[in-house]
């Protein structure tokens, strides 16, 4: 039995449910808070000094291997004001889950633009990621179709999955599917020493 830890890196522009979408998976799709952007954009301000962001931790066990992977979920506030503070508290990061909203095709444009930030800061690492669309529930206001953001996002090497934080639809698949990569690429690692071993 083998515990991992991994830090998350949680990114995309203001208002597009990046907090709801983590709160959701944390309490086990019993937190959402409602008309809570301004209370938790001050909160945070407070907190941590103006860098924005805010830090959740939720162990996910993986199936049929007895191993768990402890998610270190750093949510980073989207907005321009605050975005050079919070690279500089990001440090390594080992998985990346960026969203986007549904009804907002400006908030899925930015997403090449959070994609380059992460890059740069990451550098040659390979980091497995998710891109999330949020907001299914506002279906009738929709702006981005599924088959353009799952194209998008296996060009750049991201599973795709879509989420409504405030209908409890899908919350946890985007982030266990990352705890689920982390676990794999421990795996391949950990065969590759293997092998590498005198024989």
């Amino acid at each position: 039995m083998v515990k991992l830890r991994a830090k998350c890196l949680l990114v995309g522009d203001a208002a597009v449910g990046k907090s709801a979408l983590s709160h959701m998976f944390h309490s086990d799709g019993t937190l959402f808070q409602k008309n809570y952007s301004m209370v938790r954009a001050l909160t945070l301000l407070w907190i941590s000094g103006t860098t924005g962001v805010d830090l959740l931790m939720k162990c996910v066990h993986i199936p049929d291997s007895g191993d768990s992977v402890e998610l270190y979920i750093m949510d980073s506030a989207g907005k321009q004001t605050l975005v050079e503070s919070c690279e500089k508290m990001w440090g390594e990061v080992s998985l990346l889950c960026l969203v986007f909203d549904l009804t907002s095709e400006q908030s899925f444009a930015n997403c090449s633009h959070w994609m380059e930030r992460v890059r740069a800061h990451c550098r040659s690492l390979h980091l497995p990621g998710v891109l999330v669309g949020n907001k299914s529930d506002l279906s009738t206001r929709r702006e981005v179709q599924a088959s353009v953001a799952q194209e998008w996002a296996e060009s750049q090497g991201l599973e795709y999955h879509e989420t409504s934080a405030k209908e409890k639809e899908n919350c946890d698949a985007p982030l266990l599917a990352l705890a689920r990569a982390y676990h794999s690429l421990y795996q391949e690692r950990r065969e590759t020493i293997q092998n590498l071993g005198p024989g």
